[in-house]
């Protein structure tokens, strides 16, 4: 492989150094906020199993902690496009595209 390429590994832009992603502190509370939701919908489905619901139920349940997550994940996804990747292509780093593309087809699956 030449030098000049980056691989997923080493692909760094200048907010998202070493694979790691500096975050605003309103992006860090809203996403924080999402999986507390989540965390709290969860432990009541676990409190749900303990007390025996009704299945049906706790379906329900199950599916209001997956939309949370989808919540999330497109949250993420969004802040992820709009700096990221944004930033990489704007410096010429066309694999970033490459990247995205290659998470949206996982997140698809």
């Amino acid at each position: 492989m030449s030098e000049n390429v980056n691989t997923k590994k080493d692909a760094v832009c200048p907010s998202c150094s070493e694979r790691k992603k500096k975050r605003t502190a309103d992006e860090q509370a809203a996403l924080i906020k999402r999986l507390r939701l989540a965390e709290g919908q969860i432990r009541g489905i676990q409190k749900m199993v303990e007390n025996d619901a009704y299945c049906p139920d706790i379906l329900l349940q199950i599916k209001a902690v997956t939309n949370a997550l989808n919540s999330f994940n497109k949250e993420l996804l969004a802040c992820h496009i709009r700096s990221c990747v944004a930033e990489d292509i704007r410096a010429g780093r066309d694999e970033a595209a490459e990247e995205l593309a290659g998470v949206l087809k996982q997140l698809m699956k």
